[in-house]
C-alpha cells in the first residue's frame, strides 16, 4: 500500500500504532491472518481441559471440565490481545501444552490444584523480574545466531510432526522398534486421516500458487469435507468408535452458545505448608526453565517467518515481548487455566500474511466469543487443523539455508536443537540440547574464549533442567 493509499482518520492512526502499511501488509490481511491463527490454535480451548481434569490432587479434587474451558478461552483471549497491543507483533497467546501436563500429572500429586496455581504465578513473576531488568534480554542476546535459526527449524520440525501425531498419520506403534509408524499398521486406515491429507495436499497446492487466503481456504474447505462426511457416516468420536475424528467431531447438533462457568477465576492459594521449601525450588525452577526457553524460542521462531527479525535474531519491541509473556504465566495462574505463553500454531497466521498486533485483537476476540459459542469452536477437527500446522512447519524449517553448517562445531549443536524438539516433544529440551552441546564442543576444541558467559550459566541450568529427576530422588523431593 502507497503512501496515498494508507488509511487516514481513525483507522489511519491504527495503520500507524500497528505499523500496518510499514510492515507490507493490509487490514485484510492482518485480519485474515488473525483468524486463521485462532483456527489453528481454537483447539486448546478442548485440549486444555481434556488434560488438566486428567490431574488429580493430593487430596483427591478434579478441575470442572466447562469451567477449565471457560477460562482457557477467556485467559487466551486476554492475553493475545494485550500482546498485541503492548508488543504489536502477531503472536497468538494460550495455555502452554508442556507446562498444562506437568501440572495434571507431576505438581498436584504433591499440593493441592489452588496451590499449584499459585506456584505458575509465581513463575510469572519471576519471568517478568527477569525481563524487566534486562536479564533474559541479556541471555536472549547471548545466544549465537546459528542456534537462533536451529531454533526457528526446530520449531518448524516440531510442528510438523505434531500435525503428523494429531491427524493419525504417524501413530505410536507400542512396540520398541519402530516406535512410531504410519497410520494403523503401515497405512492410512480412517476417514478422519483421509481427510487430513486431502486438506494437505489441497492447502499444499493453493500456498504453492500463492493464493491469497491460501491456508485459511484449505482450512475452510476441510472442514467442509470433514462436515460433509460426518453428516453421511456419523463417524463419531475415535474414544467411542474406532475410525473415529480426535478430538473434534464436526457436526451441527447441539446449542450453539451457553455461558461461560468462570468459577475457576481467583481459585489460587498461596498457602504452600504442606510441601517443603526444596520441593517448592524445585517445582518453580522446572516451570521457570519449560516456561523461559518455550517461549523464548518460539517468539524467535516466528519473528524470522514474519521477516522481522534481524540477523542477530532480535525483534522489534522485544523487551516489552518478553514482559507480557512473563504476565501471561501470572494471568494462567490467577484463572487456573495453567500458565499462557505464545503459541507455535501463531506461523498459520503469520504464514497467511499476519505481520502486526491488530492481527492478534482479531484472535483474542474469537477467542472471548468462544468461551460462548464453545460449540462451533468444536466444528474444526483436529485433522483438518494438523494440515496447516504441517504446511507451517515446512515453510519455518526453510531457514535452515541461512545456517552454515560446514563447522561441525555449529553442525553438532544445530542438528540436536533440532532433532531433539521433536523427540522429546519439547521446545525447552531442544533448545537445552542445544546451548549445553555448544558450550561444551566449544570449550573442548579450542573455542572457550567464543563462548559468552551467560551461555555458560544458561548451559548449566539446563544440565540441572535434564538431571532433575536424580536431583529430586536424591533430595528425597
Amino acid at each position: 500500500m502507497t503512501d496515498e493509499r494508507r488509511p487516514t482518520g481513525a483507522w489511519g492512526g491504527v495503520d500507524r500504532y500497528f505499523k500496518i502499511t510499514e510492515r507490507g501488509s493490509s487490514f485484510g490481511t492482518e485480519v485474515r491472518g488473525g483468524l486463521v491463527t485462532f483456527v489453528t490454535m481454537a483447539y486448546i480451548v478442548i485440549l486444555n481441559p481434556i488434560i488438566l481434569t486428567s490431574g488429580v490432587d493430593v487430596e483427591g479434587n478434579t478441575l470442572s471440565f466447562p469451567a477449565v474451558s471457560a477460562v482457557t478461552a477467556l485467559t487466551a483471549g486476554v492475553m493475545t490481545i494485550l500482546f498485541g497491543l503492548v508488543s504489536r507483533l502477531p503472536f497468538g497467546f494460550a495455555a502452554g501444552l508442556g507446562i498444562n501436563a506437568f501440572l495434571a500429572f507431576s505438581v498436584v500429586g504433591q499440593v493441592t490444584w489452588p496451590e499449584a496455581m499459585a506456584l505458575v504465578v509465581i513463575n510469572g513473576v519471576l519471568i517478568v523480574l527477569l525481563a524487566a531488568t534486562g536479564l533474559r534480554r541479556m541471555i536472549f542476546d547471548a545466544v549465537p545466531v546459528e542456534l537462533k535459526l536451529a531454533i526457528t527449524v526446530g520449531i518448524g520440525l516440531f510442528i510438523a510432526f505434531i500435525g503428523f501425531v494429531n491427524s493419525g498419520f504417524v501413530t505410536a506403534t507400542g512396540s520398541a522398534s519402530p516406535p512410531v509408524g504410519l497410520g494403523i499398521g503401515g497405512s492410512v486406515v480412517t476417514v478422519p486421516t483421509l481427510i487430513f491429507v486431502v486438506t494437505l495436499i489441497l492447502t499444499g497446492v493453493l500456498v504453492a500458487a500463492k493464493v491469497k487466503g491460501g491456508l485459511l481456504i484449505g482450512l475452510v474447505s476441510g472442514t467442509v469435507i470433514a462436515v460433509v462426511v460426518e453428516a453421511i457416516w456419523n463417524l463419531g468420536a475415535a474414544t467411542e468408535h474406532p475410525g473415529g475424528w480426535g478430538l473434534t467431531v464436526p457436526a451441527l447438533d447441539g446449542a450453539p452458545f451457553g455461558i461461560p462457568d468462570l468459577g475457576l477465576v481467583g481459585a489460587v492459594s498461596f498457602d504452600l505448608g504442606r510441601v517443603g521449601v526444596v520441593t517448592i525450588v524445585m517445582l518453580v525452577f522446572t516451570l521457570l526453565f519449560t516456561n523461559f526457553f518455550d517461549a523464548m524460542g518460539t517468539m524467535t521462531g516466528l519473528s524470522r517467518e514474519a521477516g522481522l527479525a534481524d540477523a542477530q535474531g532480535n525483534f522489534p519491541r522485544l523487551k516489552s515481548a518478553l514482559v507480557v509473556e512473563g504476565v501471561g504465566a501470572i494471568a494462567g495462574g490467577l484463572t487456573s487455566s495453567s500458565s499462557n505463553t505464545v503459541f507455535i500454531e501463531s506461523g498459520a497466521g503469520i504464514g497467511e500474511g499476519a505481520r502486526t498486533g491488530f492481527a492478534n485483537i482479531v484472535t483474542g476476540l474469537m477467542f472471548l466469543l468462544a468461551m460462548f459459542f464453545t460449540p462451533l469452536t468444536q466444528i474444526v477437527p483436529t485433522e483438518v487443523a494438523a494440515a496447516a500446522l504441517v504446511i507451517v512447519g515446512a515453510l519455518m524449517m526453510a531457514q535452515i539455508k541461512h545456517i552454515d553448517l560446514t563447522d561441525f562445531r555449529v553442525l553438532l549443536p544445530v542438528f540436536l536443537t533440532v532433532a531433539v524438539m521433536p523427540m522429546t516433544y519439547s521446545i525447552a529440551n531442544g533448545i537445552g540440547a542445544g546451548f549445553v552441546a555448544w558450550v561444551l564442543v566449544h570449550a573442548c576444541s579450542g573455542r572457550a574464549k567464543q563462548v559468552h558467559w551467560l551461555l555458560w550459566v544458561v548451559a548449566a541450568g539446563f544440565v540441572l533442567f535434564f538431571a532433575r529427576g536424580p536431583i529430586e530422588a536424591a533430595l528425597g523431593v
